[in-house]
């Protein structure tokens, strides 16, 4: 019972990260050298250029 309950909680921790990860919009996005940082969104965490 233990064991599955530790393969389940620790399965659902990997699924749950990697659709968040998938789900970022600059996962896929690189500026520009012309694009200003103003058109670049604001990061949710952690300082910019990090």
């Amino acid at each position: 019972m233990i064991d599955n309950l530790s393969l389940a909680i620790s399965h659902g921790l990997m699924l749950l990260a990697a659709f968040l990860l998938l789900r970022r919009d600059d996962l896929d996005r690189e500026p520009g050298p012309h694009e200003s940082d103003s058109k670049v969104k604001k990061r949710r965490w952690g300082p910019p250029g990090a």
